[in-house]
């Protein structure tokens, strides 16, 4: 039994039937600390450099919350048995570009409508939105959006995508672009993708109003879909985005942030909209019910991972690489999953972060501390955890290119860090 109306404000876990016999509360804590103890030491064992991924049934009794988000640190004991080396010989380095073969034309489509649909009423407007548009963004998410539709479409006898799951792609690489646009703002980035950011060029009121120009468009083009549930769950990506920036403001340089909170918050800022992308293919699929929570299961443990994997690459790349300036989070307060782990073992980080680096050299020395600490190595296990149960969650496809592609997806997330 699964609840698809997650309330974060409350703290309690209430509990449904899983479908056993058995039926026992379980305190919020006790949850955490299997969770975060328990799933976290078993995927170690299997080997640092491994994914693992499941080829059999996963245990039956499951507990979720309906109201907390106790899932976002996943469900207990469900790590699969099966395993992937990463380093493995015999395969290649998997690419964006190899994985996005199957879908080329969809997304050379949506890359010929995006300009447009944002409309031509306003030249500014639309002069800075084709600057972020045009800014090498790897239109990720509509790829997604196009490989959950024709894998989930070949289920239910559909040669061809529909209209909507064409327009829901643009709608979501929109929504992307449009939360980007007020993140430099709220960041202060002067750069993104290597490109000078919109706020930088035409000035905080032309980006602020842009961003909210493209989010009101979207949803326009939403309601029009006349998809009383795919206009829900995208609507609450958009207050998501709003709750995850508020958290990241009100938690800036608190040591004492729980990697519960980081993984809540990562899941509003990051993981909601991708999750919300593979469900809502799903449903103009006209798969089952659960079928398609599947899809939103998928799009939430990859959408986890693919931020973990963000947080590490902040310290283990340069400038550079990055498009960005290397360690900005931790330079701004924002704690990622790296320094939240480093903080359990480095008394003396916590000194440094909550001095809030007024000493000269002090934001070096709390980077060198979070990758001696062990910081980065938890992070990456804690990324592979959560590729591993996206992975289960696309054992209710049937195989074909684009279950493969979308399994070629997770491993690409984590070759980031190899």
């Amino acid at each position: 039994m699964t609840s698809h109306n997650l309330d974060f404000g409350r703290s309690v876990l209430d509990l449904v039937a899983c479908g056993c016999s058995s039926s026992a509360s379980i305190h919020r804590s006790s949850v955490r600390k299997i969770a975060m103890t328990g799933s976290r030491k078993s995927n170690r064992d299997c080997g640092a450099r491994r994914l693992v991924c499941c080829r059999q049934n996963l245990a039956r009794c499951r507990v979720y919350s309906t109201k907390t988000p106790e899932t976002l640190l996943n469900e207990v004991g469900q790590i699969p048995p099966a395993v992937l080396n990463l380093k493995e010989k015999s395969r290649s380095p998997i690419s964006l570009a190899n994985i996005f073969e199957v879908v080329a034309e969809d997304l050379q489509t949506l890359n010929q409508n995006l300009k447009s649909i944002v409309g031509a009423e306003n030249p500014v407007l639309m002069s800075a939105a084709e600057q972020i548009f045009g800014a090498g963004g790897k239109r990720l998410r509509p790829a997604l959006v196009f490989l959950v539709s024709r894998a989930t479409a070949e289920l239910v006898g559909l040669k061809e995508l529909t209209t909507k799951h064409r327009r829901l792609a643009e709608i979501i690489e929109m929504i992307h672009t449009a939360s980007l646009i007020h993140d430099d703002v709220l960041d202060e980035s002067d750069m993104r993708r290597g490109q000078e950011t919109v706020h930088q060029l035409y000035g905080t009121r032309v980006a602020v109003l842009a961003g909210d120009f493209m989010f009101a468009q979207s949803s326009w083009y939403l309601a029009n879909l006349e998809n009383l549930e795919v206009i829900k769950l995208i609507s609450q990506v958009i207050k998501d985005f709003a709750s995850g920036e508020i958290k990241q403001a009100s938690s800036l340089f608190d040591c004492d942030l729980e990697l519960e909170e980081y993984l809540i918050k990562s899941y509003y800022k990051t993981a909601s909209l991708i999750a919300a992308s593979t469900k809502g293919a799903a449903i103009f699929s006209g798969v089952d019910g659960s079928l398609s929570k599947q899809m939103y299961e998928y799009g939430r443990n990859l959408g986890l991972s693919f931020q973990i994997v963000d947080d590490i690459l902040d310290f283990t790349q340069s400038a550079e690489q990055l498009g960005k300036p290397a360690a900005s989070d931790l330079a701004k307060g924002n704690l990622t999953a790296p320094v939240i782990f480093a903080l359990e073992k480095e008394p003396k980080l916590r000194e440094i972060i909550e001095s809030e680096f007024c000493e000269t050299g002090s934001l070096d020395e709390a980077i060198k501390l979070v990758k001696t600490s062990g910081g980065i190595e938890e992070a990456q296990e804690l990324a592979k955890e959560k590729a591993n149960l996206a992975i289960h969650n696309l054992h209710c496809l049937p195989r074909s290119p684009f279950r493969v592609a979308l399994e070629d997806m997770v491993m690409f997330n984590l070759e980031r860090f190899v």
